[in-house]
């Protein structure tokens, strides 16, 4: 049996008190095994997380290493601590008319503080959980989250056991503290003034030393499907020149080839065509034919062969690709107009148009997981590369596309003065 209630009696945390010492007081009947979950609340006021009003936004700004989506006022982001949450975690709820609360410093570090207090004040070995309410992506309605954990295995790892009809269990891995933490809000509740609730029955998940912590629980930026929010979905980009010797999943290919033909384009034409060079043969004999086109026109420009093997050697991305896309422009839709002037724009629309579609296939890339990098070399031998492809004359390669798994993580991509982009008038 399982049995939860909620801890009456715990004053008004003010700055510098000791949670630990106002819980023992409060329950001094804890046992062995028993786990407490204590809202970040108080914890938080106990550090001196608290701030006025006013600074509600420099303190989410503060507080933010990652805006995910932003909608009107409202962010979604991913904090210090690696959780991704609303607004940083910054909240006016139970908190004094005029001031905000912030999340604990180090909630791991504050729930191992109150497992020790405990122990020294009731010679008890309890399971702490620091709590904090959380919404949930395609759920309405909120629930309590484990975000400090001691004392505490916070997952149940079923990988490779077996269920009743003898299936086996590849995926499963039971999130025990945010269990504990949501069932425990039903005794405690938002708005009675119940800040710390005991579960009992459960002593078979407590252990000896404080354990890993909330952070066993976040999930690897490499293995989140979500990770890519609508602030940062563009910036997911970037370009990799060197790829692991992993294959590339053709489907994710195709995925990301339907998200480029909804790029814009003139007269309502479809002037995008991808290449997808699979095959290893295929590709060889492109690259081939392409390294010795360029070398004739290296040649042709007076350099000596040795500056011309230093070019070559600088120009190997696309050979390290296990995958390559060639986009190319088909304007079957050109307006034929007489004169050079409105011919060239005509050109040019199109060309801004298969832009539109190559960046779209870059992006929808990156969000499935692979790296590229765009490189222009088809554009200096078109014929070359329609020939070794067998593609028609009306095919215009533009440039060819690497695809693989990045060989290195991503650095962070660099800030860029806005305004030396940009003209007002």
């Amino acid at each position: 049996m399982i049995e939860m209630w909620g801890v009456g009696g715990i004053p008004e945390v003010r700055s510098g008190d000791d949670p630990a010492t106002l819980i023992a007081s409060a329950e001094p009947g804890l046992r062995d095994g028993d786990i407490l979950v204590v809202t970040s609340k108080i914890v938080s006021k106990a550090e001196g997380r608290i701030l006025r009003a006013a600074d509600r936004e420099e303190a989410i700004d503060a507080e933010t290493v990652r805006v995910v989506a932003r909608r009107g006022s409202t962010r979604i982001v991913e904090t210090h601590h690696g959780f991704v949450i609303a607004a940083a975690g910054v909240d006016a709820s139970n908190a004094a008319p005029g001031t905000v609360v912030l999340l604990p410093e180090d909630p791991d570090a504050s729930a191992g503080r109150i497992r020790r207090g405990l122990r020294e004040r009731l010679g008890v070995s309890v399971g702490v959980l620091v709590s904090d309410t959380s919404g949930r992506p395609w759920r309405q309605g909120l629930v309590d989250m484990a975000i400090g954990i001691a004392g505490l295995d916070p997952l149940d790892d079923l990988r490779g056991r077996h269920d009743g009809y003898g299936n086996r269990l590849d995926v499963t891995v039971t999130a025990l503290a945010d269990e504990v933490a949501a069932g425990s809000e039903l005794v405690r509740g938002k708005l009675a003034g119940v800040p710390v609730a005991v579960v009992r029955g459960l002593a078979h998940l407590v252990r000896d030393d404080d354990g890993p912590g909330v952070r066993a629980m976040l999930r690897p930026p490499a293995e989140d499907m979500f990770r890519y929010g609508s602030r940062d979905v563009l910036t997911a980009r970037r370009t990799i020149r060197e790829f692991a010797d992993a294959p590339v999943d053709r489907d994710a290919v195709m995925r990301a080839a339907a998200a480029a033909v909804t790029a814009p384009a003139p007269h309502h034409t479809t002037p995008w065509r991808f290449v997808l060079v699979e095959s290893a043969d295929a590709r060889k004999r492109l690259l081939d034919a392409m390294l010795h086109a360029w070398i004739d026109d290296l040649r042709r420009d007076g350099l000596t062969e040795e500056r011309i093997a230093a070019r070559v050697r600088r120009g190997d991305v696309l050979r390290q690709a296990p995958y390559l896309v060639v986009p190319c422009l088909v304007a079957d839709g050109a307006h034929a107009y007489p004169d050079e002037r409105r011919r060239r724009a005509e050109r040019e629309m199109f060309v801004v148009a298969i832009g539109a579609a190559v960046q779209n296939l870059l992006v929808a890339l990156a969000v499935e997981g692979l790296g590229s990098c765009w490189v222009s070399s088809t554009m200096f031998c078109p014929d070359v590369v329609r020939d070794i492809l067998a593609l028609p004359d009306d095919w215009d390669p533009m440039g060819a596309v690497a695809v693989g798994h990045p060989a290195t993580p991503q650095a962070e991509r660099p800030p860029r003065d806005l305004d030396a982009f940009v003209l007002t008038r």
